[in-house]
């Protein structure tokens, strides 16, 4: 027991902490001096002073000394201080202090230089945004160099002519290009190697010499490049997109057959199901005058849309899908139920892209890039299409070719503008009036769904053969409408912002717009659905009180660039840019003239957008 204890007793010593080592300086270290408190260091000095000379050395030696003994309490006691308030510093202080700094370098600045700093600094956090690619291309870091390959070739005597010779062509036109190794435009549908069916076909529709952006756009569709197309409304710039996806289409049918489960070859994306809808129908009809010819086969094309029973399709999707059409949503949700795949789609076209890109619909995109498997052509149509989203599209985009006929956003010349000053509670009764400057079919465009449906009960009230059509109708109401305008059963259409974007109306010479819309792209876009195909067309805006001084100004400028005459009351209307002497750019994020990115009012809708999302996703937006 005592042997046992001993053992615990070494243990415990054995764990114990080991003493202190005391370590002595050498005596030959000369350097060390100990710590003497400042009162010793006092006397010490006193004493030594009071050893020295006579009294009246000492005494004024002593004066010296404590007059500079109290200068280094006083130098003490202010490092003191100075310290303490360095401790006391805050943040908020010093960021009041860089705040107070810039604002006297701001003083010395011009309100020009300022507003063009604060543009500068708004598109540079826009510029931000991540380019769009598939969720595997980024994580992986993949970045293709190269266009995709073609077979297709423009005629040799056409590839033989000088660029000089090209860009006078382009010139005549109106045509502004930008990019490398653009391919040549080409004045004849024969020339582009477009088989004879459907040049015969495109003869009956009275499509006899392809259009401005036909001219230089199929050509560079046809050689697989990426391209940003941007063209008036009623340009023809759905079968600039439309050709190119069926001849490849039919390329890859005639190489080997597609099976139930295969394809598509190419994708459509619209905005709007009606865009969407006249789009298929239109790739459909082409594609069956093709296969009537006998020399081709029949294009399997499904329209993928919200609002229709895709049971209604699946004849089609039983086969080989060639080209499919859709909206993001509907698209998505047949991506993710597997019912198609793009494991082989390498085609990609969107329709009024900027709207596609700006509103709400970039994420979708994001989503549906992440399905493809392999290396795409990527085509972004619209009339539409501000210097922002070129910039963003270019960088998504491979050795991508702009192709622009006349400058974004701006209005159809052969559309002739009238801008009227109508009190809000006389406009229904204006409105009569105005459906008789011609014969119908007419559209109306209002902003307000409540107001479309109020305009149309009017209408119905005075005899007038109406129909409306709007957001919060359903797909068969909408359906409805469209095709007993089309077909001439309905003289009016009354519509809100939902059949402005691309939808395609025959005959159609007189547009009215019953309420301005506050961004000018929009009204661009509703003017538009009016002299098309080299047709004119009148349209009647009605503007007062109400309308928003920003939004009359854009108007200003784009009836002077159109060479529109500009009403007395709208020409007072000053822009507080010429005041100031700044430069009059247009709006780089809306394209309007009137306004620069600080004020505008996309962007501005857009912020507003966001937080009410953010609100939601915090759970502040309701169940």
């Amino acid at each position: 027991m005592q042997e046992t204890a001993n053992i615990t007793s070494k243990r415990r010593r054995l764990q114990r902490s080991p003493s202190p080592v005391s370590y002595k300086l050498d005596d030959e270290d000369s350097t060390y001096e100990p710590y003497i408190p400042v009162a010793q260091r006092r006397e010490a000095k006193l004493a030594k002073l009071s050893s020295l000379g006579s009294n009246v050395d000492k005494e004024k030696s002593r004066k010296q000394l404590e007059e500079l003994l109290e200068r280094e309490d006083e130098e003490r006691e202010e490092e003191r201080r100075r310290e303490k308030a360095r401790r006391e510093r805050t943040l908020l202080m010093e960021a009041q202090d860089v705040h107070s700094k810039k604002a006297a370098e701001d003083a010395k600045k011009t309100d020009v230089e300022k507003a063009e700093e604060a543009d500068a600094e708004i598109l540079a956090a826009i510029a931000s945004r991540r380019k769009l690619a598939s969720d595997l291309e980024l994580a992986k870091g993949i970045s293709y160099t190269d266009s995709l390959k073609t077979s297709w070739r423009a005629p040799r005597y056409i590839r033989e002519r000088s660029e000089e010779q090209h860009q006078r062509l382009r010139e005549k036109y109106h045509i502004i290009v930008d990019g490398e190794d653009i391919p040549p435009p080409i004045e004849h549908f024969s020339d582009m190697k477009i088989p004879e069916a459907m040049i015969s076909f495109l003869k009956e529709r009275k499509i006899i010499t392809p259009t401005p952006i036909q001219l230089q756009g199929i050509p560079t569709a046809f050689s697989g490049r990426d391209m940003i197309g941007i063209a008036f409304t009623g340009s023809g710039k759905t079968l600039a997109f439309c050709l190119p996806i069926i001849m490849m289409a039919l390329e890859a049918e005639a190489r080997l057959p597609l099976v139930r489960g295969e394809g598509p070859v190419g994708v459509i994306l619209c905005p709007s199901r009606e865009l969407a809808t006249q789009t298929y129908e239109n790739v459909l009809s082409w594609a069956t005058a093709l296969a009537k010819d006998g020399k081709y086969p029949q294009l399997n094309t499904l329209l993928c849309i919200g609002g229709i029973s895709m049971g209604d399709q699946s004849h089609v999707l039983n086969k080989g899908l060639h080209i499919v059409v859709a909206t993001p949503g509907r698209l998505i949700d047949m991506l993710e139920k597997k019912r198609f795949t793009f494991n082989n789609c390498k085609y990609l076209c969107m329709d009024e892209a900027d709207r596609m890109i700006d509103l709400g619909f970039e994420d979708d995109v994001r989503n549906i890039m992440s399905f493809f498997k392999r290396q795409r052509q990527t085509l972004l149509f619209s009339a539409t299409m501000p210097r922002k989203i070129q910039d963003f599209a270019q960088q998504s985009l491979i050795k991508p070719i702009l192709v622009n006929v006349g400058r974004a956003g701006a209005a159809n010349l052969d559309v002739l503008q009238v801008v009227e000053y109508v009190k809000q509670e006389a406009k229904m009764v204006y409105l009569l009036e105005c459906l008789q400057k011609t014969a119908p079919p007419v559209i109306i465009f209002s902003e307000n769904k409540n107001e479309v449906d109020d305009i149309q009960e009017y209408l119905l009230l005075k005899g007038v053969e109406a129909v409306a059509i709007h957001g919060s109708k359903t797909q068969e109401e909408r359906q409805y409408a469209i095709k007993s305008f089309k077909t001439g059963a309905k003289d009016v259409m009354v519509a809100s912002g939902v059949a402005s974007k691309g939808l395609d109306f025959n005959d159609v010479q007189h547009v009215i717009i019953f309420s301005m819309p506050k961004e000018i792209e929009d009204y661009v876009h509703q003017i538009g659905r009016t002299g098309r195909s080299g047709k004119t067309g009148i349209a009647t805006t009605f503007v007062n009180m109400s309308t928003p001084e920003q939004t009359l100004l854009d108007l200003k400028y784009l009836l002077i660039e159109a060479g529109q005459k500009v009403p007395p009351f709208l020409q007072t209307v000053e822009d507080p840019r010429a005041a100031q002497g700044g430069s009059l750019k247009g709006c780089p994020v809306c394209g309007g003239l009137g306004h620069g990115i600080s004020n505008c009012p996309k962007l501005e809708d857009a912020q507003r957008r966001q937080t009410a999302s953010h609100r939601i996703d915090d759970g502040g937006g309701g169940y």
